[in-house]
């Protein structure tokens, strides 16, 4: 997490937005995404509309069409104003930053800068959402994970996209955006690509070109006739455990022949690309409202707490959200908000009287649940009598549930209701925990969660399959770290019974040094750097 000064005032200066008067919040829902933006409507319904035609695409393209995620499991786009607030939002990153992914269990973000839905060619901004979406299509839909160089090139080519004025669409077109890094950024290698080990002996400090040759590989294994079938060759290869090299090496052939043919590729003349008709692309329909005066004005506190907070912000955060709360006392929205920054900030029963009185005004305020729930559980820890105080902190998860129920989150507190009282988790938890994954497979935590519950239950081979996805992460992170050893240790003896997990999970810090700060519960975040089916197209 990033530590920003601690001055109050710049703080509301630097967030605050025009007045409600001004401002033109809207939400768009629709079946994948929920969109807040201050922009017209017209502009929020189209941007909307394209956000479901590419997911429509992706899914027929790559036969992944998950489940369709309950209402709070919905991937929620926060529109901003410009690229610089989005780095403010980010906090410590870098200049080339535009847009960022926080996939978590029940409430999966994006915050990204103004789109434009226009037809044609597509603005900075939509190709870094629509490349951070098929992140979250692939990881939605598969329980391996893939190398990076695949997982990146392959977001790279469904971004590289274009809406037609007929409501097609053309997938895999050449990535202009990428085409100055190809050619003035440090260069990658398609061993570098293929071979991890090779990359990080003399990867660059500065900006490389590993996400253009990434797409440029991935670009060309998709459409290049002589090498019809290898790269579906190489990920059953990848998914067998075979390693990466090896893997690359048996479908690919010779790195150096590789490389030679991908810099002929790239100065070709001809590109093919995908497109995909409009009959082919169902879209459910797009529901467009304002949001309430209290609602547009606690917009700012909510984007910042959905981004992440720690201790120093939230107090901060908090100052801002009393206000605009106590200026409008009877809007649910505004309370359940306001129940979740004083969370952040440490105030459990506060933010638990908070989403009390939400939930008096409207019981269908699913965010009040759970941030009940959040403060009752982290009463608990310290509750004279644990049993009886979990007990009741998973009531709020309860009642969501029966709302909502195919929300993961009351899925991990109910487990996490027996775990955190010692008790064995009933078999009814421990089926609602492997639920809950399904739901959500991007949530690193869930994910680890259930499997350091299966290794107490002696099931190895389900818990080496469940990490694996963690374990090769392309972005790493201790969660990342905490999987490669438990899978090495698994693979080192099929028979082990569990002994020593918490020091394989916790090993000291000098053995597992990082920078990575989570800012919320779930999975820690992933950022992305910017400087009917038809035959493929030429372009």
């Amino acid at each position: 997490m990033a530590n920003l000064k601690s001055w109050l005032v710049a703080a509301v200066v630097a967030w605050a937005l025009p007045a409600p008067a001004m401002a033109n919040w809207l939400e768009a829902s629709s079946a994948h995404f929920v969109v807040y933006t201050d922009d017209n409507e017209k502009n929020v319904r189209a941007f909307s509309d394209q956000l479901e035609r590419y997911h429509a695409a992706i899914a027929l393209l790559t036969s992944s069409e998950a489940i369709i995620p309950s209402p709070s499991n919905r991937v929620t786009v926060y529109v901003v104003r410009t690229e610089g607030e989005v780095r403010k939002l980010y906090g410590e990153g870098n200049k080339y930053l535009g847009g960022f992914y926080l996939p978590r269990a029940g409430g999966s973000i994006a915050i990204v800068p103004r789109v434009k839905a226009a037809k044609g060619d597509l603005e900075w901004s939509m190709i870094a959402l629509l490349h951070e979406y098929a992140h979250h299509v692939s990881i939605s839909s598969s329980m391996m994970s893939m190398p990076r160089w695949y997982t990146e090139g392959s977001a790279e080519f469904f971004a590289s996209a274009r809406f037609d004025t007929d409501g097609a669409m053309e997938i895999g077109r050449p990535a202009m955006h990428r085409g100055a890094e190809l050619y003035l950024a440090k260069d990658v290698s398609a061993e570098d690509l293929l071979d991890p080990a090779v990359y990080e002996k003399h990867r660059s400090k500065t900006y490389d070109a590993y996400y253009g040759k990434a797409w440029l590989l991935f670009h060309y294994l998709t459409f290049h006739k002589p090498r019809a079938g290898q790269l579906d060759k190489y990920v059953k290869l990848i998914t067998s455990g075979k390693p990466q090299r090896e893997a690359a090496l048996e479908a690919f052939g010779d790195f150096k022949v590789l490389e030679k043919e991908l810099e002929t590729y790239l100065t070709g003349n001809k590109w093919k690309y995908i497109k995909v008709g409009s009959s082919a692309l169902k879209v459910a329909v797009i529901q467009v409202r304002p949001l309430s005066a209290g609602q547009a004005a606690m917009m700012p506190v909510q984007i910042r707490s959905r981004r992440g907070v720690n201790t120093e912000q939230a107090k901060e955060l908090l100052v801002e959200a009393r206000a605009v709360a106590a200026r409008y006392q009877q809007d649910p929205a505004v309370l359940a908000a306001l129940a979740e920054a004083e969370h952040d900030a440490g105030n459990d029963n506060e933010a638990i009287a908070a989403a009390d009185k939400a939930l008096a005004i409207d019981p269908g305020q699913t965010n009040a649940y759970v941030q009940k729930g959040y403060s009752l559980f982290r009463l608990a820890e310290s509750a004279p009598d644990r049993d009886a105080a979990f007990r009741k902190a998973v009531a709020p998860f309860v009642a969501l549930n029966r709302i909502e129920n195919d929300h993961p989150l009351p899925l991990f507190y109910f487990y996490e209701s027996f775990a955190k009282r010692g008790r064995d988790p009933t078999e009814l938890a421990y089926r609602g925990l492997e639920r809950g994954l399904n739901l959500a497979p991007f949530d690193v935590s869930f994910r680890m969660t259930l499997a350091l519950e299966q290794i107490r239950r002696h099931a190895l081979a389900d818990a080496r399959a469940t990490l694996l996805p963690a374990a090769y992460e392309p972005h790493g992170g201790p969660a990342a770290r905490a999987a490669q050893r438990l899978v090495a240790r698994i693979d080192a003896d099929p028979k082990w019974d569990g002994a020593g997990v918490d020091a394989i999970m916790h090993p000291a810090k000098a053995d597992d040094e990082t920078s990575d700060d989570a800012p919320k519960d779930g999975a820690g975040d992933r950022t992305s750097n910017w400087p009917g089916v038809a035959e493929p197209a030429d372009d």
